[in-house]
Formats: C-alpha cells, structure tokens, sequence
C-alpha cells in the first residue's frame, strides 16, 4: 500500500503543495483523476500495475490533498501545476493517463510537452454546446448564500412526501461539495455558456504525436461516446476501446480492464508494434 505524500511546487510566482501516492517500480505511468475526485480513484487500477511499472497518482491543484487556492481555474492552470510536479520529480518517458477532467488536463499536457504514451479514459475536453443550458436548473446550487440552504430544507417534507427525498439529498451533497471546493466551483461558474469553451483541444488534438489509447464505456452518461470518437479520430496514433457495460465510473469499477488497456498500449508501443 502507498501513503499520501507532499511536495512545494513553483508555479506563477506562488508556492503551491501537490499530494501524491506513489508504487511500484518500472517505466513511469503518471495518473490524473476526474472532477471533484482525487487520486483514491486509481486504487483499483493501480493494485493492477505496481507489480511491473512505478506508478504515481497527483492530486491536481484544488483537488484531493493538494493546494486548493481561490483563483480563476482553467486546463492551462492545471496543465503547468502538472508539468511543474513533472520536472520536480524528475520524472522521464511518461505515459500519461487521465480520466473527465484529468483526460482533458492530459491531452492539453500532451500538445505542449513530451510524453511516451498517452491513455485518456472517458475524457472531457471536447467542446459540446448542447450541453450548455441542460442544467440550467442547478444553478442555484451555486449561489453563495444560505437562502439556498434554508428552502432546500423547508422543501424537506415536500421531497419526502413525493418519495424524493434521496435526489435532495443527493443535490444538497453536491452543493456542500462543489462550495468547499475552488477549483470545482471555478470550473463550473466560469462554464455556463458556449463561449466559454476557449479551452477545449478538440481543434488541436491532431497536433498529438504518441501513440494514444481511449477508454470509453458504452453506458457512459457524463462524457458522450462521440466525445471519445472524436479524441480517436483526430490524434494520429489513437485507438478507441469501448467497455460495453461500463459507465463514467471507468476507474473505480472497471480497474482491471483499465489495467490491461495500458499495459497491452506499453508493451505494443514498446516493441514498436501497431496498436
């Protein structure tokens, strides 16, 4: 078992903490997890490979045990906070796997540094504008105001009388979660219109030049399979394997298939062979 570790990094002028867990030994595989996770995503996949390769999960700044500072979030951020944990750490030839958010993070890594292999699970980053207004309703799980505590409380007998009383919950979560968090919040309050997709790769991913492999569960209804489609038809050396009785939840349910796509994506890479 690994144990959570710190390190200070540089970044913009400012001294930033980075947490990470790492195993194993052998060719680096560096991990990136989703929105609002952590590092705890990979256990799974990880418990696969320490075995045969040096394995390190990051929690990406405002997440995890990492620095979580109020500033304006944006993948160029979270891209140099990796590329900074990258050069302290020294590390070299790295296959680089992010999944959501942590899969955007990592193609916009791979247009700007070099990687050995690049695996992207489920990945976010591709610009959708029929996503915008789709939740338009949640909205006010954003506002910064106890006024949005206090109705949802008062609503309580209502949510529970129609037997809803598990979504409220759910949404109140949420809320709690997305508040506590900066980067989650940055995210989503700076995200609301289709214009404010200025960073999306999906006009730059032909540019990738690794060998690149991308996750996609069939019944996944968070990142739509096109999404991934569009990831493997647009980088040049990319394959598309598609779980069939996999959700979003790619990481945590699915370790073991996970696991094996990497590993068969390095050793075929390794010995040069086609993907």
């Amino acid at each position: 078992m690994s144990e959570k570790q710190t390190t200070s990094l540089q970044l913009d002028n400012t001294t930033y903490t980075a947490a990470y867990e790492e195993q194993g030994s052998g060719a680096v595989l560096l991990f990136l997890h989703g929105f609002l996770g952590s590092s705890a995503c990979w256990e799974a996949v990880v418990a696969e490979l320490a075995d045969h390769y040096y394995c390190i999960r990051l929690d990406m700044l405002g997440f995890g045990n990492s620095s979580k500072p109020m500033i304006h979030y944006d993948i160029d951020r979270l891209v140099g906070f990796v590329h900074a944990f990258v050069e302290q750490q020294n590390l070299q030839s790295i296959t680089l796997v992010g999944h959501s958010l942590g899969g955007w993070v990592a193609a916009a890594y791979a247009l700007r540094y070099p990687l050995q292999n690049l695996v992207l699970v489920a990945p976010a980053g591709i610009r959708d504008d029929s996503f915008c207004g789709r939740y338009n309703y949640l909205r006010p799980l954003l506002w910064r105001t106890p006024v949005v505590d206090w109705g949802l409380g008062l609503t309580l007998p209502l949510w529970q009388l129609l037997g809803r009383r598990e979504s409220l919950e759910y949404f109140w979560k949420i809320r709690r979660r997305i508040l506590a968090n900066p980067a989650a919040y940055s995210f989503l309050v700076h995200r609301l219109r289709p214009e404010d997709a200025f960073d999306t790769v999906e006009k730059d991913i032909h540019q990738i030049p690794v060998p690149t492999r991308v996750i996609a569960g069939a019944l996944d209804d968070t990142i739509p399979l096109w999404h991934c489609e569009t990831y493997a038809d647009r980088i040049p050396q990319a394959d598309l394997i598609v779980l069939p009785q996999a959700g979003h939840d790619l990481p945590q349910r699915h370790g073991g298939a996970i696991a094996q796509q990497i590993s068969t994506l390095i050793s075929a890479t390794a010995h040069k062979a086609p993907l």
